[in-house]
């Protein structure tokens, strides 16, 4: 009985340490609220193009999205409230509300969606964390994890696999599959370095599995975390004014 019992404690203990890494790992690109600047590149097989912004973020469930260049798309502004997500349209002066069959839609023409967006889902909350090994990535000795659902979780995967360096707790990898367990696409994340008071991958990569030639790159260019921002800031009202 007692043997049971320890190795209980054991298992549950281990469990718990896989979810606070995991929670570590995610926290380590948010903190309490951030502000910053990146550049997102889309690559083809015939052309790539690359898209320039702002950003502000309170927690989990306020953004904003200012697109700065090129001058196309310039103005543009996305807002995240919750799980409900506006696109500002400044050269047609249109206000549009992206609809929950739209979640799953590319973004900006880009390998993400509007849900990688809204990010609805909660990799810490809405999922179950199981250890399946240690493997090295860059140089990194990481921990991979299995990640599945909960049952009625607002989560559209079927399975993640994570990479997470044992040191700093560094998000390095992703691997996203569907409820067939074919894999969709991959999520690469490198180019470490301090940013502000923490140190994070300031690249990130989202390659589609089925599409040859294709992919999207994120470069993290400025970032600021734990920001004196408050929720009136992520106004629809705001939308129209911020610069």
């Amino acid at each position: 009985m007692v043997l049971v019992l320890v190795i209980l404690i054991s298992v549950v203990g281990k469990a718990q340490d896989i979810k606070e890494i995991i929670r570590k790992s995610d926290e380590k690109f948010r903190g309490n609220s951030s502000t910053g600047s990146f550049s997102m590149t889309i690559e083809r097989p015939t052309w790539s193009r690359t898209i320039s912004m702002k950003s502000w973020a309170l927690g989990t469930e306020y953004s904003l999205i200012y697109v700065t260049a090129p001058a196309k798309e310039k103005g543009q502004v996305f807002l995240k409230r919750q799980n409900e997500m506006w696109n500002w349209v400044p050269s047609i002066e249109r206000l549009i509300k992206i609809p929950p069959s739209m979640m799953m839609q590319s973004w900006m023409g880009s390998d993400f969606t509007n849900d990688d967006l809204v990010r609805e889902s909660s990799i810490v909350k809405d999922y179950t964390h199981k250890l399946i090994g240690e493997e090295i990535l860059a140089n990194y000795p990481c921990y991979k994890v299995e990640l599945i659902p909960l049952e009625n979780a607002p989560v559209v995967w079927g399975k993640v696999l994570m990479w997470v360096s044992k040191n700093d707790y560094l998000w390095l990898k992703a691997e996203f599959y569907d409820e067939d367990g074919k894999l969709v696409s991959t999520e690469v994340l490198s180019d470490v370095k301090k940013m502000d008071d923490r140190v994070i991958p300031c690249r990130m990569e989202m390659i589609p599995a089925d599409k040859e030639g294709q992919k999207t790159i994120m470069i993290f260019e400025n970032t600021k975390f734990n920001v004196p921002l408050k929720e009136d800031f992520f106004s629809i009202q705001n939308m129209k004014k911020i610069k």
